[in-house]
């Protein structure tokens, strides 16, 4: 099965066990070779790995994997390796960015997975980032149209959330946002394109208060920049908030 989407990104699914992970791989990297033509120059080619049978259904498995091409220019990541910050990276982040900027991934096989991965690390010694991707909720839950998967995942996250916030540090900075929204209520199968929420929270904080909608991503990145201290290079868009957050 081959498909596209409105990003620029092609799909390929096969399954585990007539067409098996080494095959689907080896394909995909044909057609990642194929399209990093200059005239094409595709984003991302995705491996979907899936199992079961038209009687039972079918469903992703967790093998997905990732075929990006390099960020143009240097990333918020890039920067923070540079001035000899880690970068975690857990999920499918590591693919998206094609390495690029990552000290360190980890392959998560489920949000609830990713999040304990993500506590982990909070009670390591280190400075820097963790980049933590939670992919269920688009994947499993947002595509499929299923209120009941998402609204039991919501719950899941939302004790982890917990747990995270309880293991961290008064200097820790924790970032809750999505690229896009999933809408599992919504028809079609596509992504709906809703503004994303952008959480922000530190042991550290003293009030609470809501931000000024912003006006990119950008927000994200240069408020990690400002939390430690680096500049940012001229063509990065957005603003901090960090000193909005008290």
């Amino acid at each position: 099965i081959v498909y596209t989407s409105a990003d620029s990104v092609l799909q390929i699914c096969g399954h585990e066990k007539s067409m098996g992970l080494d095959e689907l791989y080896r394909v995909c990297q044909i057609a990642r070779d194929i399209t990093m033509k200059p005239e094409w120059k595709v984003g991302r080619v995705i491996a979907r790995p899936y199992l079961g049978d038209a009687k039972s259904g079918f469903e992703r498995t967790p093998n997905r994997k990732d075929l990006s091409v390099d960020p143009p220019r240097k990333t918020v990541l890039d920067l923070l390796k540079d001035n000899g910050k880690a970068v975690v990276a857990i999920g499918k982040i590591h693919d998206i960015f094609n390495g690029r900027g990552i000290t360190r991934s980890v392959h998560s096989d489920s949000s609830v997975e990713g999040m304990e991965q993500t506590i982990a690390m909070a009670d390591e010694a280190w400075e820097g980032l963790v980049f933590t991707n939670l992919v269920d909720f688009d994947a499993k839950w947002g595509h499929r149209r299923n209120p009941s998967g998402y609204g039991r995942e919501l719950e899941a996250f939302d004790g982890k959330l917990g747990e995270l916030m309880d293991a961290m540090q008064e200097t820790d900075l924790l970032i809750v946002t999505a690229d896009h929204g999933n809408d599992p209520t919504h028809t079609g199968t596509d992504h709906t394109r809703e503004k994303a929420p952008l959480l922000l929270w530190s042991p550290r904080f003293q009030s609470t208060g809501t931000l000024k909608t912003q006006s990119s991503f950008g927000t994200v990145g240069m408020t990690i920049l400002a939390n430690f201290g680096i500049e940012r290079e001229p063509y990065m868009i957005g603003d901090s908030v960090l000193e909005a957050l008290r």
